[in-house]
């Protein structure tokens, strides 16, 4: 009963994404301001999510129904559980389990599998081709991701747990203190940007070019479990870098936010093939400098 009331209640599934919804009015708002506009509501993104699951769940014709329904829900069970091991660390110190890190990072990947499989399943070709883009950016992104995530590791001397590295942090300065442990955050964050398909990174659904890319085919209830998988997703990640590199310290999550946002409005949308390069050339290529950094104790 424990187990299921952390998935679900707090801190998993519900706590989650109220503070998601909550962060996308953020988003929303500060976006707003920033092109002199007055924004929505503090509810507008509940009343939206309310409003699809109310609406009707159209499967298209031709589509493998079973792979296209499962799997927005294969994206938003993934956050749930990333979200329930990351503050089940900050908030009650939980111990979690060996290598949990390693775990979060196979976990977090699919949510963006999920886009994937749905969209090709759908039989949309503009899905197909958001699916495509979408399936390289990832193949582009993980790898600097990974790299600049196991900086703190490094640092650490092989701590490989959440918990292992707040308590480490603690005890001693965090890893931004490092240089290695700057260029590694800021290669993470630029890397989330491309995780959460954010601008200059959302080619996979530009509306422009190709509608709604990967989502053009869903709508309804399937629709809203994609959109609150994305706004728990804006909360999840950039906890767990201010656990990654700065010991938990929560007062550093609205700055990461705000951050992203900023890179969100002041930033083009860049091609998908311009995205391969950049996350394969400057943005390895920093990741891996970081790395030597770490081991050098730097």
């Amino acid at each position: 009963m424990k187990n299921l009331f952390y998935f679900f209640i707090f801190p998993g599934f519900l706590f989650t994404a109220v503070i998601g919804f909550l962060l996308t009015w953020v988003d929303r708002k500060l976006t707003a301001r920033l092109q002199w506009r007055v924004g929505p509501p503090w509810y507008q993104s509940f009343i939206d999510f309310f409003k699809l699951l109310g609406k009707e769940l159209i499967i298209p014709k031709g589509s493998s129904a079973l792979v296209f329904l499962l799997s927005p829900i294969a994206g938003l069970t993934a956050v749930t559980l990333v979200s329930m091991m990351l503050w089940t660390a900050v908030l009650f110190g939980s111990s979690g389990f060996p290598a949990d890190i390693i775990v979060i990072l196979y976990i977090s990947i699919i949510p963006a599998l999920s886009i994937i499989m749905g969209a090709f399943s759908s039989g949309n070709p503009l899905a197909s081709l958001g699916a495509s883009r979408e399936m390289k950016l990832m193949l582009a992104y993980e790898l600097p991701f990974i790299l600049s995530v196991f900086v703190p590791v490094i640092l650490s001397q092989g701590v490989i747990t959440l918990n292992g590295l707040v308590m480490f942090q603690r005890e001693n300065p965090h890893f931004l203190s490092h240089i290695s442990g700057v260029l590694a955050f800021l290669t993470a964050i630029i890397c989330i940007q491309a995780k959460l398909t954010l601008v200059p990174f959302d080619s996979p659904e530009a509306e422009t070019e190709i509608m709604a890319g990967a989502y053009i085919e869903y709508s309804g209830p399937a629709l809203a479990v994609y959109k609150l998988t994305k706004a728990m997703n804006f909360l999840v990640m950039p906890l767990f870098l201010t656990i990654m590199f700065l010991g938990a310290r929560l007062y550093f999550l609205p700055a990461i936010i705000v951050v992203m946002i900023l890179l969100k409005n002041t930033n083009p949308r860049v091609r998908i093939d311009q995205a391969v390069k950049f996350f394969w050339g400057p943005m390895t290529a920093i990741a891996v400098v970081a790395v030597i950094l770490a081991f050098a104790g730097f």
